[in-house]
């Protein structure tokens, strides 16, 4: 099921609604699921290894403790978070601008053309990290019965 953007985000608590969350797709919604983004987001960083490897052990470990509260929706978005650590970071490994794309492409096909690659090595470390605890969430066997739960529901 595609995530629903149209849901009114800013008055919704999904501790309180999780029967509204849907998964969606990778990191769909984020930014916009309360309370749960305002308590992961402070501690989503990844501007060298070190501080990726910080990060990612922290919101794993919240992850784990939504699981320990039964709580999937915190759980999802804590392994979003752990995802968007690793895809975030993964573009600055590509790209030190972060842009992909190039502002300025016209193409009549209208496909955006991708920047050339110029790598950073730290970035691409920060990335690994990030991925290695985000496969880490996602084969959790908890966290997969429980978004088979949620997803029959």
């Amino acid at each position: 099921m595609p995530f629903n953007y149209s849901l009114d985000f800013k008055s919704i608590d999904f501790r309180q609604n999780p029967e509204l969350y849907q998964v969606g797709k990778g990191e769909q919604g984020v930014l916009l699921v309360e309370p749960y983004k305002s308590e992961i987001l402070p501690y989503w960083r990844f501007k060298t290894p070190d501080i990726a490897r910080e990060s990612s052990e922290k919101i794993y470990s919240m992850f784990l403790d939504y699981l320990e509260q039964d709580d999937f929706v915190g759980a999802d978005m804590a392994r979003k978070f752990l995802q968007m650590g690793y895809t975030r970071s993964r573009r600055y490994a590509n790209h030190k601008s972060g842009r992909k794309y190039n502002p300025n492409s016209t193409s009549s096909d209208h496909k955006k053309e991708i920047l050339p690659y110029d790598t950073d090595p730290i970035k691409a470390e920060s990335a690994a990290i990030f991925k290695a605890k985000w496969i880490e969430a996602k084969n959790n066997d908890k966290y997969r019965q429980m978004l088979a739960n949620h997803k029959r529901k």
